[in-house]
């Protein structure tokens, strides 16, 4: 723990740097404090609390910066709960109020509204639901033992299963069995998908494929298997352009941006974050290059008491933490009641 007077330098820095993004300097903190020392005094202690990890200095002559670790410990300890105005207060009630669209729309939706609040990237996560429907299904061959199986589905998500089977199939197998799928699970529920192709007499041939096809379904859909359940996660984005702006360097926007459209990544890297117990994940915390210069303030949502997905919105470091989480921590508690109400409800 630092001491009163290096955590109000400490203090006063960031808050300093969160506005203006230029280094500050010992000459800001001693208007912006209410210490009675000398900017000697500060000078001094901004070079221990360098040594010590909570502060960089980028150029010979500059001021200084936070590092991971000194946001780290403003989060901690030196951020207030935060709370929004009754302006923003009634904007997050009202669209939830007034939103009647399903499921997919209101989670993409409830990103935008992340976005627009923050100026930050807004970041949903949310499990397939229940009632989405099968619009297409294809089954295609790769190999003497194995096949893709690719749903087309209402929320316009295309999800593709690996098929190993036991026996040696042919593509003429394929193509037949294909086209039994297609003709029994077109415009059904996606968990109605097993139920659908029941092994009649006029396809017994195909009984034990459709048993591998079970299996590998059974196995992708499991929500026991973290591999598979994040594979059934569902990410909406919005707000990607305030990178853009949050960053100069071209290639850190590039990179940013292209983590961005993995799936798999920011489902882990959120997922991540919520199981190491943490609201505030910060520059090197979250283990990507690509994300050294940001970050993530996460909170899950529930359904009666139960977690189904996360909201999180995306950042530069110097974002401001205490109105970050006040707004993921609000909109967050109106997603699980409208959910939960919505469920009841069905």
């Amino acid at each position: 723990m630092l001491d009163q007077r290096k955590s109000a330098i400490l203090q006063a820095l960031v808050n300093e740097f969160i506005t203006t993004a230029q280094p500050v300097g010992s000459s800001h903190i001693k208007t912006d404090t209410a210490l009675d020392v000398s900017t000697a005094t500060i000078r001094t202690e901004l070079s221990q609390l360098e040594k010590e990890g909570y502060l960089v200095k980028p150029h010979t002559s500059a001021g200084r910066i936070p590092s991971d670790k000194g946001y780290r410990y403003f989060v901690d300890h030196l951020t207030k709960p935060g709370s929004l105005g009754p302006a923003q207060k009634q904007e997050v009630k009202h669209f939830f109020a007034s939103s009647h669209a399903a499921i997919e729309a209101l989670l993409q939706n409830t990103s935008k509204l992340l976005s627009r609040m923050t100026n930050n990237v807004g970041v949903v996560i949310g499990s397939l639901p229940d009632t989405t429907i099968i619009k297409a299904v294809q089954l295609l061959y790769s190999s003497e033992f194995s096949a893709t199986l690719i749903f087309i589905l209402s929320s316009a998500d295309v999800e593709k299963i690996e098929i190993n089977f036991l026996n040696h199939i042919t593509e003429s197998d394929i193509e037949k069995l294909s086209a039994l799928l297609s003709s029994k699970s077109i415009n059904i529920p996606l968990k109605s998908f097993l139920t659908s192709i029941p092994v009649q007499p006029e396809n017994l041939e195909f009984e034990p494929m459709l048993r591998d096809i079970e299996n590998a379904f059974k196995a992708y859909y499991s929500p026991s298997n973290e591999l598979n359940d994040i594979k059934s996660s569902h990410l909406y984005v919005d707000g990607t352009s305030h990178i853009a702006e949050s960053f100069e360097a071209i290639e850190t926007v590039k990179n940013i941006l292209e983590i961005l459209e993995q799936q798999f990544v920011i489902v882990s890297l959120l997922r991540d974050v919520l199981d190491r117990g943490l609201s505030v994940s910060i520059g090197s915390e979250n283990g990507l290059e690509s994300l050294a210069n940001c970050s993530l303030v996460v909170t899950p949502y529930t359904v009666d008491g139960t977690t189904v997905g996360s909201i999180g919105i995306l950042g530069p470091t110097r974002m401001k933490y205490s109105e970050a989480l006040a707004t993921v921590a609000i909109i967050g508690n109106e997603l699980s009641e409208r959910l939960s109400k919505e469920g009841q409800t069905n």
